[in-house]
């Protein structure tokens, strides 16, 4: 059983790992539960009473580490938006960088769980389900509250006199103010 063991982790190891990267988005945090999942596999596999589900037993283990590491990183730090520094957007279309400033203002203008939404998803790459496990509200309030948050940060927005938009609402250009 060992030996089919060795070569179904083969088989899977490079597809679980690209798994596990695509859910923690850091290379360094995967291997580290890559491993981790290896080491569990390894020492748990007696518990495994049909061979037939090893793949799908493995993929649960995946899933659990995956979830124990986000439960890892909340404790550790209770991310406060006010703390965030805002990073300075820049796109290959525009030089943002003269508008962001109006950005963070329109951010910061937000009230606190729409800022918290907009920040936690668009600055530290949390997936609304993360999201929804930070702030503990439902994975349909938090789609809600970020929908609404980005509606009224993209209407604000497009207040800003130096901003130039089409009729939908898309921005084409905008002029340089010194600040």
């Amino acid at each position: 059983m060992e030996k089919e063991i060795t070569i179904i982790w083969k088989d899977l190891s490079e597809e679980l790992f690209m798994f596990i990267l695509n859910k923690v988005k850091d290379e360094q945090s995967a291997k580290d539960i890559h491993q981790e999942v290896f080491i569990k596999v390894m020492t748990n596999i007696h518990q495994l009473k049909q061979i037939s589900r090893l793949t799908s037993w493995i993929y649960q283990i995946t899933r659990n580490s995956i979830i124990d590491h986000f439960r890892g990183i909340q404790k550790k730090q209770d991310i406060s938006v006010a703390e965030i520094e805002l990073p300075v957007l820049e796109s290959n279309n525009f030089d943002y960088s003269r508008l962001s400033h109006c950005i963070n203002q329109k951010i910061n203008a937000l009230s606190q769980q729409h800022k918290e939404a907009i920040v936690l998803t668009t600055f530290q790459n949390y997936s609304q389900k993360e999201l929804a496990a930070h702030l503990k509200i439902s994975y349909s309030g938090t789609k809600s509250r970020v929908q609404t948050a980005k509606k009224i940060l993209k209407e604000t927005i497009l207040d800003c006199p130096n901003v130039t938009s089409d009729k939908t609402g898309k921005i084409l250009d905008y002029k340089k103010n010194d600040f």
